[in-house]
């Protein structure tokens, strides 16, 4: 009998959704255009639940955006665990929301509910989703068991924050200026040279000048591609919330009881590894702390295969052998 097929970036997997009540609402007191919070469940029928959560770019297609950890076989091992992703809000399309981590973290506990589920196994967050993650923990201390974070910590740094700023003046402009797709793929542009290093630009680009002055180098025509395909999935409104929500994110590491892995990379500017390194010396119950040369910068969770896909497969580990009695003990 042939194996079923399915596109090399995802697994089989079905949608889930909670409804948003009527009354929720979010840190600054808005409500949110949607009325309900979408997640994707793959993996087996039963098993420990983990949660997935990535860059403001991803969303509950795990198996798609973090294909070579979420697959049958890999680190986040869908042969044996049930895998949850979710949509983080605003979605494309909605009106801008001043949301914060723990908002985030809030309408994933309503998803959670709306599963039947009281607790998950452990918590795997990357760059966004490791903030959403840290949130989690220090709000819902008896919902989660474990918890790995990488390329995040548990404050902004200012210098984060003035890149990102920099982006957001452009979406806002070019916004007011009726040319969106523009200052979208643009504030892109901006973005992927602060997630990349030097040194792997000088690897990838030589620096040939154009013909005329203006005209874009080898590295200018490449972060011109990654912008014009961003702008196709994402808007200025989205952009701007999600990107304010990294800005606003702050959460005291003492506050996250459970254990604790905490992954950072040395050559990453948006989350220095001073920054992890405080997060793992404040947190109560650290696991392990990991730090690691990258010359992806903070996009070494995505590239960084063989680390962190070790990393992920010592946290989760453990749970393959926990049995589903000892679990129900647990979550009650």
């Amino acid at each position: 009998m042939a194996s079923q097929q399915w596109p090399i970036d995802e697994a089989p997997g079905r949608d889930v959704r909670a409804v948003v009540p009527e009354d929720f609402r979010l840190e600054s007191g808005e409500r949110l255009a949607a009325g309900e919070v979408a997640g994707r469940l793959h993996g087996p029928d039963a098993g420990p639940l983990v949660v997935v959560a990535g860059g403001i770019s991803s969303g509950r297609f795990a198996a798609r955006w973090w294909s070579w950890a979420v697959r049958p076989g890999g680190p986040v091992d869908l042969n044996r665990f049930r895998v949850l992703a979710f949509d983080l809000v605003p979605g494309q399309g909605e009106p801008g929301v001043t949301i914060t981590t723990t908002d985030q973290a809030r309408l994933l506990a309503l998803l959670l509910d709306g599963l039947d589920e009281p607790r998950v196994e452990a918590l795997v967050g990357a760059s966004y989703g490791g903030c959403v993650g840290l949130a989690f923990a220090a709000a819902f201390p008896q919902r989660i068991g474990e918890l790995v974070v990488v390329s995040a910590a548990h404050r902004t740094h200012p210098a984060a924050t003035a890149w990102r700023g920099v982006q957001r003046r452009l979406l806002a402009f070019a916004r007011h200026c009726g040319r969106e797709a523009e200052g979208v793929a643009l504030a892109r542009e901006l973005a992927m040279a602060t997630y990349r290093t030097p040194d792997e630009f000088a690897l990838r680009f030589a620096s040939t000048p154009p013909e005329e002055a203006g005209a874009p180098y080898p590295v200018c025509e490449y972060l011109i591609a990654r912008g014009a395909a961003y702008a196709q999935v994402t808007s200025a409104a989205r952009w701007i919330a999600l990107s304010d929500s990294l800005d606003r994110h702050a959460v005291a590491p003492e506050a996250v009881l459970c254990p604790l892995t905490v992954v950072g990379f040395t050559s990453d500017r948006l989350v220095p590894i001073e920054d992890s390194r405080e997060l793992a010396a404040r947190a109560p119950n650290l696991r392990r702390l990991v730090e690691a040369p990258s010359i992806f910068g903070h996009d070494a969770f995505l590239k960084e295969r063989e680390l962190v896909g070790r990393v992920l497969h010592d946290a989760l580990s453990p749970l393959h052998t926990l049995p589903q009695d000892a679990r129900s003990e647990i979550a009650a």
